[in-house]
């Protein structure tokens, strides 16, 4: 049988973290030729996770610039991936998730007639501006898509009522939790947890960044964890790897720059993420990546949104929905530091988001798609002109 030939395109960290388990499986394989091409949408926090994986890409489009707005990084994406297209003509594209990049990529494989396989397709929240833009990303990704590797039978439901066609939608589990294989470490050791001694105090784990939560939300969110600081001082140390735009790292020095036990440090890259997320007593963040991730770690989840397109972690008791506002925040973190049975409860819950073998279901069905024809190169090249 000839080689299945896979462009598998990323351009952020989240989305290099789940697709690169994709690719180092792949490499494995004699049923593949896999070709990796990254926007480089983040370019420091790509390129900390590409080095980490030891995968080097075929492409780089290097589209990132200073203060990118969206139209920029789609207009930019869809020029340079016309012509990876082209030249590469795959028999099928895979992307991820719900960035620009992913939106765009698709976009761009559509105008090309290349089959374009949806890697953690069906997530909603039904409401357009939140997450922003990720939730029309990924409906506009869905729409455009012809194969669909869900997590959970969410998804699955989500995408039936799209009328997407059945025989189209697979429950593969969540490739994260595949690259928790390749990060997590027993003998693991950072020098941030020595000034944060974890055996000996509650270890709180921060993330927060997205676009809807920037501004006065993401004050009030910093105001809570700065009163809860100051008021469990002798019992808990809160790390911060705080995000390089520019907005949250003003946000952050403002609130925190004074307050001994918030240690705000650079991003981390993504096996130290995954390690001292293992560590941790609790995490609040408002990232999608985090919410499948913790599960498998057996740490509660403070989810700084209204909202998630996730909610099999909040059924299944380990994900819990607080928002942005202080009160509820703080009420919410004195719940879990304080009363041990409630925070058993989040910590025990199950994981429903995969075993770690999603890669290789997603290769399987590629497989046998590839094997009935329903694969495409296109044999017709088009330049999207009119």
């Amino acid at each position: 049988m000839d080689k299945i030939k896979v462009i598998i395109a990323f351009g952020t960290r989240p989305e290099a973290i789940k697709m690169l388990p994709i690719v180092k499986k792949m490499d494995e394989s004699e049923a593949f030729h896999p070709i990796t091409v990254v926007t480089a949408q983040h370019r420091e926090m790509l390129d900390q996770v590409l080095d980490y994986f030891k995968v080097k890409p075929d492409y780089d489009l290097n589209i990132m610039r200073k203060q990118q707005t969206l139209t920029q990084i789609t207009s930019r994406i869809l020029e340079e991936m016309e012509e990876v297209l082209i030249s590469e003509r795959p028999d099928v594209i895979l992307v991820h998730g719900d960035t620009t990049t992913t939106a765009a990529v698709s976009l761009a494989a559509f105008y090309q007639q290349i089959t374009i396989g949806h890697v953690e397709a069906g997530l909603r929240t039904w409401n357009k501006y939140s997450p922003f833009p990720e939730e029309m990303n990924r409906q506009l990704t869905d729409v455009l898509s012809d194969l669909y590797f869900v997590p959970t039978r969410s998804g699955k439901k989500n995408l039936l009522l799209e009328n997407h066609k059945e025989n189209k939608i697979f429950i593969t589990g969540n490739t994260v939790i595949d690259a928790l294989q390749y990060t997590l470490k027993e003998n693991y050791h950072h020098p941030i947890l020595d000034e944060v001694n974890p055996k000996h105090k509650k270890m709180i784990l921060l993330t927060m960044h997205r676009r809807e939560n920037q501004g006065q939300p993401m004050l009030e969110v910093f105001e809570a964890v700065r009163n809860i600081a100051i008021e469990y001082k002798d019992e808990v140390e809160i790390i911060f790897p705080v995000h390089l735009n520019p907005l949250v790292q003003r946000a952050a020095m403002e609130k925190f720059a004074q307050v001994t036990n918030v240690h705000l440090i650079t991003p981390l890259e993504v096996a130290d993420f995954h390690n001292i997320a293992s560590k941790s007593y609790l995490i609040l963040t408002d990232s999608g990546g985090i919410q499948e991730e913790a599960p498998s770690l057996g740490v509660p989840v403070l989810v700084l949104r209204n909202e998630t397109e996730r909610p099999e972690g909040v059924t299944a008791g380990t994900l819990k929905l607080v928002g942005t506002k202080k009160e509820v925040i703080e009420k919410a973190m004195k719940k879990l530091l304080d009363n041990e049975e409630a925070y058993k409860a989040m910590s025990q819950a199950s994981n429903p988001y995969g075993d770690g073998k999603s890669s290789e279901r997603i290769m399987k069905i590629l497989i046998q798609q590839f094997a009935e024809g329903k694969l495409r190169a296109t044999d017709n090249l088009f330049r999207t002109t009119e």
